[in-house]
């Protein structure tokens, strides 16, 4: 132990480092592209960020939802600790499922509400992973139910998103070794990054694939409400899904709820019974005010319709802004993403992968993207950018094929 250490530099959990956590080097993805965004930005302070990086929705809650919270937050009844939820969200949570999918789902038994969707993802695996046991993962993709996963001493098997697959996982090609020792299979449609959604007949094959091996299915329906192509599709429409796992729904991306930190888990009771019972002992509930608004926002279809539209026009116009400047893309199937083959070289400057073109864009030209490797070398844009109107949405764009004109990209 180096004579700066703590004293208790050795009592760190080998799952954050053990010994030498905090002395690592690597830096992660989306801290490398805050600096190379503070760097832009020191070295062309007079020339426009163009951002399509992190992803946030750019609005904010609607306001009826807004003005529903103030209502509840001075009201003495919402004082004092939710536990594991309201009736009234869960009750909303039932209805909206009801209404925009036709799935019926008991408020008292199959549905609970998270304070947002990323800790039931943590949540989820201490409810079935024991040392040895795997959970299927696909990538890329949101890695929390995988970080959990090794924590509590189990292994993760990862499923690469291709587009030769539809960015869909080959469930076949699964080892026999795997699949006896797979408990969870963690699935996100529409898919964040690759904007790909879901197909009946995929459902299907998981539904049989989840009872013959007889592996519990989380789905991550974070993006269900911006879907292009058809209606939303929920994994619980499937016949027997519920009877094989459950599906966890956010407030952020469809009720531009960024920040309020609402969802919930709603599927098969037992398994909801269980996230309950480990979500109890690590947090005492959601702001009872919240959960009233979310309530409220659940119940009007026209917010995340028009969420939906907006950003299904914004991903039209970036597609065309790209294919002009040599990307090979189309309309996502949903998200607010659009994820494209990352150039190989820009003038005499070659890339050995999408996180080195990311930064050249990034600190080159200011435009932001988010690199993603995991699956071949990919770049994500986001169209959450601020614009306040359609014109400026235009200029933004005009803007962006100017800029990346100029860098005679190669693909």
């Amino acid at each position: 132990m180096a004579a700066t250490d703590p004293w208790f530099q050795t009592l760190f959990a080998a799952r954050i480092g053990g010994a030498n956590y905090g002395k690592g080097t690597e830096i992660y993805k989306f801290e490398k592209i805050k600096r190379a965004k503070r760097q832009a930005l020191a070295d062309f302070p007079d020339r426009q960020l163009l951002d399509f990086g992190i992803g946030e929705n750019d609005d904010m809650a609607p306001a009826n939802v807004r003005d529903q919270l103030k209502l509840e937050v001075d009201r003495v009844e919402n004082r004092g600790y939710a536990d594991n939820g309201i009736a009234a969200y869960k009750e909303a949570a039932a209805a909206f499922l009801k209404q925009r999918f036709d799935v019926t789902i008991d408020p008292v038994t199959e549905v609970c509400h998270a304070i947002g969707s990323k800790p039931a993802y943590a949540m989820l695996p201490a409810c079935f992973i024991d040392p040895g046991d795997v959970t299927l993962m696909t990538v890329p993709g949101y890695p929390v139910a995988g970080t959990y996963t090794k924590y509590y001493g189990g292994e993760v098997h990862r499923l690469p998103l291709l587009a030769a697959n539809g960015f869909l996982p080959d469930l076949d090609g699964i080892p026999d070794d795997v699949k006896r020792r797979a408990k969870l299979l963690a699935l996100n449609y529409p898919n964040s990054p690759t904007g790909a959604v879901a197909t009946v007949e995929f459902y299907k094959r998981v539904v049989e694939f989840a009872h013959k091996h007889s592996i519990i299915v989380v789905q991550d329906a974070a993006h269900i409400l911006l879907s292009y192509q058809g209606e939303p599709l929920s994994f619980l429409q499937i016949d027997g899904a519920k009877n094989v796992g459950v599906e966890v729904h956010s407030m952020s991306k469809g009720f531009n709820m960024i920040g309020w930190r609402m969802g919930f888990v709603a599927g098969h009771a037992k398994i909801v019974q269980a996230y309950a019972d480990v979500k109890d002992n690590s947090d005492s509930g959601q702001f009872m005010a919240i959960q009233h608004a979310a309530a409220a926002a659940l119940l009007d279809p026209s917010i995340p319709l028009a969420i939906r539209t907006k950003y299904e026009r914004r991903l039209h116009k970036l597609v065309v802004a790209l294919q002009a400047v040599g990307f090979t893309c189309g309309m996502p199937g949903g998200t607010y993403f659009l994820y494209a083959q990352s150039p190989k070289s820009a003038g005499d400057r070659t890339f050995a992968n999408a996180e080195e073109a990311s930064q050249f864009l990034i600190r080159e030209q200011s435009v932001c993207c988010v690199p993603w490797d995991d699956a071949g070398a990919y770049l994500r844009f986001s169209v959450t950018y601020i614009a306040a109107n359609e014109a400026e949405e235009d200029a933004l764009m005009a803007e962006t094929v100017r800029r990346l004109r100029g860098t005679t990209l190669k693909f």
